[in-house]
């Protein structure tokens, strides 16, 4: 076949996979900007890798651009790029201990194409798929396989996912391909903790998980028989008792099960009540359900949380400050109730003030949602409220026929002053942010000794709030307590600035390590995991697991 005739199918062939790759912007136009030259006769045809690796990178600009910018060299497909090659394979390999779909990126099929590649064309298509994996595996194990804001409303964390040109710039520069795959995922020990806990259920569901469930609704001290020992037995396989061929609940079992219910967020009464033995009924897939979720929740977070920062748990109802990884305080809260519009929405900010002696502005969802209504069928219901117009004066309810407002075009807005009896307390901890969400005081503190603490209308309510602001003013005063009463006793309402701002971060873990590196887990009260894991499994994940 003359030359000048198989250059001309070689370029019929490029052009037809050009245009039939259809509006493809800019990545079409490189691939015909070569061929108008080669047709005039001004360069020579192009290179089938070349070739074939410009169309299949044609659709994705950060693949594209790479290797455009790089005049086509390869990455991954040449004997050179074996130490690169066979260090993103093996991340890929390890990419199910992340908890992570590795569907997205099978470490197989890319091995076999290595095997079966038999042509330039074949390399160049390899070289795109290799890049691919690489980039959706650096953007899911930095910063999470799933956006959770299209799942979960509640959900309002803003992720700062990596720029894909700048981490395959920065891959291909780098002289320690395995360092920098090794540096990706979060490097918090809380990380580490979930990953070594994933690995340890995973290897007890292999073995059969902790036997069968005990057949009893509650067990307590003066029991015996079957069920007791099928509650000895799930106790042992779970770590919680040694060995024993007891069948009455004796004194061993009673700290066996306060120990579980410990770990557990449970009453630690020693009594398998209703809700302490459905907790201790839960097959280990579900709680490794609920690592893998955490998992994915540590790589929403970012690479650092505040050497000082506040860490607010909804699913375990406590707020912590934490300075350096200690736990500086620790309080219990109530949170928002898990209707979903009351949902506490999880998010991270920064905390800036106290305010002592606060008013409560009513915010306008609870007005809309809960309290126009009762003010059209009584006006002169929520008498400790007052009605504020929009100028700020107070209005007579009187004179307001609430009946012809609806939740769309109610003018009013709420307030609550300050006193013993206000829906606040005598302090709020402010990180003022587009939720209306904050951390304070509560006059009704008879919610706090309950297991489940959902009541809220998605503001957090403190058991300890002065023990909170001493802690917090800590840095920053060499007597806090005194610096905080010299202003709450006034009984004025005035702010404290807290200086510097403290980070604060709303979350909902159901599993975590505890400060000894124990590991924890809670009821996801709001669904969420339950949700997430479900996404999960649908992205790729490889495993699947019930929790409810």
């Amino acid at each position: 076949m003359p030359a000048s005739l198989s250059r001309r199918r070689l370029l019929l062939t490029t052009g037809a996979a050009a245009l039939a790759l259809g509006p493809a912007g800019a990545a079409c136009a490189e691939i015909a900007q070569p061929l108008t030259a080669i047709m005039a006769g001004a360069m020579p045809a192009v290179d089938p890798f070349a070739q074939a690796l410009a169309i299949a990178a044609a659709e994705d600009e950060a693949i594209a651009g790479f290797y455009r910018d790089r005049d086509y060299a390869p990455l991954w497909t040449t004997a050179d790029d074996a130490v690169r090659r066979n260090a993103l394979l093996a991340a890929l390999a390890g990419a199910a201990a992340h908890g992570l779909p590795v569907a997205r990126y099978p470490a197989a099929d890319l091995v076999a194409a290595f095997r079966a590649a038999r042509t330039e064309g074949d390399r160049g298509r390899l070289e795109v798929a290799m890049t691919r994996a690489f980039l959706d595996y650096a953007r899911d194990v930095q910063t999470g396989a799933l956006e959770p804001g299209r799942l979960i409303g509640g959900i309002k964390r803003e992720i700062a996912v990596r720029d894909r040109r700048g981490n395959i710039d920065t891959f291909a520069a780098t002289p320690d391909p395995a360092a920098f795959l090794a540096a990706l995922p979060p490097q918090r020990q809380e990380y580490v903790q979930l990953m070594t806990a994933k690995l340890a259920l995973e290897a007890l569901v292999a073995r059969g998980g902790w036997g069968p469930a005990v057949a009893a609704d509650s067990l307590g001290p003066g029991d015996s028989g079957p069920a007791v020992v099928a509650l000895r037995d799930r106790l042992l396989a779970m770590g919680y008792l040694r060995r024993s061929a007891t069948q009455d609940y004796d004194a061993q079992i009673t700290r066996a099960v306060a120990a579980f219910q410990t770990d557990h967020g449970l009453d630690p009464s020693g009594d398998a009540t209703p809700g302490t033995m459905a907790e201790i009924n839960r097959p280990p897939e579900d709680r490794l359900a609920a690592v893998v979720v955490a998992m994915e929740r540590e790589r929403w977070l970012g690479a650092e949380l505040g050497h000082r920062h506040i860490w607010v748990n909804l699913a375990d109802f406590t707020a912590r400050i934490v300075d350096d990884g200690r736990v500086t305080l620790q309080t219990r809260t109530v949170v928002g109730e898990a209707r979903t519009e009351k949902q506490t929405p999880e998010f991270s900010h920064e905390m800036t003030y106290m305010e002592l002696n606060p008013d409560w502005t009513v915010p306008p969802g609870i007005i809309r949602r809960d309290y126009l209504p009762k003010l059209q069928s009584n006006p002169h219901a929520l008498g400790h409220l007052q009605i504020i117009d929009r100028r700020g004066r107070v209005v007579d309810r009187d004179a307001v026929d609430f009946s012809t407002y609806s939740a769309s075009n109610f003018p009013f807005t709420l307030r609550q002053r300050p006193g013993d009896g206000n829906a606040l307390g005598k302090v709020k901890f402010m990180f003022p942010n587009p939720h209306s969400i904050y951390l304070h005081d509560t006059p009704h503190k008879e919610l706090f000794p309950r297991e489940v603490r959902a009541f809220s209308n998605g503001c957090v309510r403190l058991a300890d709030p002065f023990d909170f602001a001493y802690t917090l003013l800590g840095p920053q005063s060499a007597d806090p307590e005194t610096t905080f009463h010299s202003v709450l006793d006034t009984g004025r309402q005035e702010r404290l600035e807290i200086t510097p701002a403290v980070p604060v971060h709303l979350d909902y873990r159901t599993a975590f390590a505890n400060p000894r590196g124990r590991m924890q887990f809670r009821r996801d009260v709001y669904g969420r995991d339950k949700v997430l894991f479900a996404a999960l499994v649908e992205a790729g994940l490889d495993q699947t697991a019930p929790q409810g």
